[in-house]
Formats: C-alpha cells, structure tokens, sequence
C-alpha cells in the first residue's frame, strides 16, 4: 500500500522552497495526524537539529512515521556537495550526509540526496564528477545498510543539476555501484521538466524507486497544476511501489491549505 506523508522544513535559509510545514515540528506533526497523513518528512539544517528521542516522541504521540529525511541543508546553508572539486571539502559534505543517516536510521527512515549531489564544472569534468558522486554514494549506501534502510538518490531537473536528470540516467549512476542499497527517488516536479513518459518512466526504473515526491508540475500541491495522476498512480501501482508518496510541494496558498489539498488529492489517486 502507498502511503501518504507531508513535508516539514526546519531550515531558515530554505524559506520560500517546496515545503509544506515550517519550523514548528510539534505543530507540523499533529496537523499531520488530524489530515490523516501517514508520515512526515523532515528537511533539517543538520543532524544536529533532530533530537531523535523527541522525535520518536512525537511519532508515537501522533501516530505517523517518519517517511524520510533529506540532506539539502548542507547544500543550502554551507554549500557543500559531493562533486566539489576540493577532497576535503567533499569529504565534509559526505560526513554531513552520513551524520543525518545515522538520526534518521534510528527513527527507521532513509535519507535523501538530492542538491548534495552537486555538478559537474568548476574544474571538475563530467567523468570525475560522476566518480565522486558514485564513490559517495557506494559508501553512504552501505552505511546506511546497518539501519535496514536504504539511502535515497534524486534525480534533480536540469536548472539544478547536470548529474542525473531523469530517472533512467539516475539508474546508469547506480548501475555503477555494487551496493544494492541504493535507492531512486521519482519526484513528479523534476520528472514533469525532464522525462517524456512520466508513467513509463516508473516503469521502467521499477523497483529501483524508494520514494516518490508528490507533487504538481508547478510544484504546487497535487490537483493545483496539470498533471493527470491517474496513470501516475497505475504505474505506481504496477511496480508494486509500496513507499511513500511525500508532499514536497510549496505551501500554496498557505500550509494548511496546501496539506488539505494533499491528502485529499492523495486519497482520490491510491485509495
């Protein structure tokens, strides 16, 4: 069964990106039960900022689970990621990734890289690039192994990568690992720039997809742009997908709003 989850962003930098809650996680987590949603993603300035025993709280408080962490503040507030040409610089943005891998696992939830990823340029080439993202993501792939869950990779759209901007490009990054333990993430705002196909391009990554964001080709909440998520869905449905189908959407007209149109655009594509 796919299940449904909202995002909620802590970081002060990131004001005015595709999330749906801001600051106040306590809050965040009890609209998130009183919609109906099954699980909340959280985007923190750093591991630092999850007090995992509060966290575990407040998920056993509210009923919902944590679907997934993601990694960008570190992009966001320290420009780091992993293709940056200086060794140790990289090397500082992989031990940010793995510091959020270890909160993260102990709540049962993978992280997610996604801006960290970085790009080529800037005295990198394409090749060198791709080697230091795949190194990165072989060794905090099987660092996450130890939690039993996998690390999330995400294809980004060409105006914030030049890595992997589809979700078939994204396999050929991870057709390079001997790790199994790395997963595609399918965001629907990404693959609305990108793919062709967007049904037939889940299909074809299959069981190589950990998570989905949902959300519309403006990248406001589902039903407020012109996706049809009717074949989304199916294909969803004929992968066996059984992940989460998380809101990362900008919080339009106003956070509460944009939830309610979430879980009841939710409700109307896989229930």
């Amino acid at each position: 069964m796919i299940r449904s989850s909202v995002t909620i962003s802590l970081v002060n930098e990131a004001r005015g990106g595709p999330f749906v809650f801001w600051d106040d996680l306590p809050a965040a987590c009890r609209q998130a039960q009183e919609l109906g949603f099954d699980g909340i993603e959280i985007f923190p300035p750093a591991a630092e900022a999850i007090d995992v025993k509060q966290v575990a709280s407040l998920l056993g408080d509210h009923g919902v689970t944590l679907a997934a962490v993601g990694t960008g503040g570190g992009w966001v507030r320290q420009r780091l990621h992993l293709t940056l040409a200086d060794a140790a610089a990289r090397q500082k943005a992989r031990a940010f990734i793995r510091a959020i891998i270890d909160v993260a696992g102990q709540l049962g939830a993978p992280a997610i890289i996604g801006s960290m990823q970085g790009r080529s340029g800037d005295g990198v080439d394409a090749a060198t690039a791709t080697g230091y993202l795949q190194d990165a993501l072989q060794d905090l792939g099987e660092h996450a192994q130890q939690y039993g869950v996998p690390l999330i990779y995400e294809p980004l759209n060409r105006y914030e990568t030049n890595m992997a901007n589809t979700l078939a490009a994204g396999g050929q990054v991870l057709a390079g690992l001997s790790t199994h333990n790395v997963r595609l993430l399918a965001d629907l705002f990404h693959m609305n720039i990108e793919e062709t196909d967007l049904p037939q391009s889940i299909r074809a990554a299959g069981e190589s997809i950990g998570h989905v964001h949902f959300v519309d080709s403006n990248r406001r909440p589902a039903g407020l742009g012109h996706l049809d998520f009717a074949p989304i869905a199916s294909a969803l449905k004929e992968i066996s997908y059984r992940g989460f189908a998380s809101a990362e959407a900008f919080p339009y007209p106003d956070p509460l709003t944009a939830a309610r149109q979430t879980i009841e655009s939710f409700r109307r594509c896989f229930l």
